[in-house]
């Protein structure tokens, strides 16, 4: 597998989340069942100083996507934080943008359940009726947070153009393809979908620490799981 640069607000994300125990090392049993040599749990990221660190880092990874030679992020209007992990990190990352870039989005969300009083709905913050949308993500397994979020984007009038997660496992499923193969099929195809972090990211950062005995877990996952593009 192929190891990539890291940048700065990389390394300052990982090594802020290992710090508050939202990365950790290990042996992890996931969802699917399989024994994961890391977990990442960004509701333990809950600090103004790493909101600030995932904000910019996020911010940065959308700026260069925007940006792309190939396959680039297209433009859109709304950045959509997903319930509940989302909401924060959108909002957040709206600010940043705005603030550092001089780029003003609007900010919407969704509930869990809709409100029949007030405002009501199950959307909240700028309509997004007749706008195109980017979603904020965590960590995508599944896809099934972001799958829930298009559709209800969708049934609102809104286009969603592009997904940016926190991370990418980088793992293929039982189908042999990955979440996000299946999730760009959903939104328009390649590049609609982008990452802070991916695993090659993790490991590459280790071997730039000398973590030899994670890394070599790490590898082995890899070999095993790892969604070989």
């Amino acid at each position: 597998m192929s190891t990539e640069a890291l940048h700065g607000y990389q390394i300052e994300l990982l090594v802020q989340a290992e710090e508050v125990g939202a990365l950790k090392f290990g042996e992890f049993t996931l969802k699917s069942g399989r024994i994961s040599p890391y977990f990442f749990n960004a509701g333990l990221m809950s600090s103004g100083e790493i909101l600030n660190t995932i904000a910019n880092a996020y911010a940065a990874t959308i700026i260069a996507a925007l940006d792309a030679p190939t396959n680039p992020l297209p433009a859109f209007d709304v950045i959509f934080g997903p319930a509940y992990k989302g909401i924060s990190l959108a909002a957040c990352t709206a600010l940043v943008l705005s603030a550092k870039y001089q780029l003003s989005y609007g900010f919407a969300y969704d509930r869990k359940e809709a409100k029949d009083h007030g405002e009501g709905g199950k959307l909240v913050g700028v309509p997004v009726q007749g706008k195109k949308v980017l979603i904020l993500d965590d960590v995508m397994t599944a896809g099934t947070a972001v799958r829930l979020a298009i559709e209800s984007i969708k049934g609102a009038g809104g286009q969603v153009v592009g997904v940016v997660q926190l991370l990418d496992r980088e793992e293929r499923g039982n189908n042999g393809k990955s979440t996000v193969e299946e999730v760009e099929a959903v939104i328009g195809g390649k590049g609609r979908l982008q990452s802070v972090l991916k695993l090659r990211t993790l490991m590459t950062w280790l071997e730039q620490n000398g973590k030899a005995d994670i890394l070599d877990k790490m590898k082995a996952y890899w070999d095993e799981y790892g969604w070989k593009a």
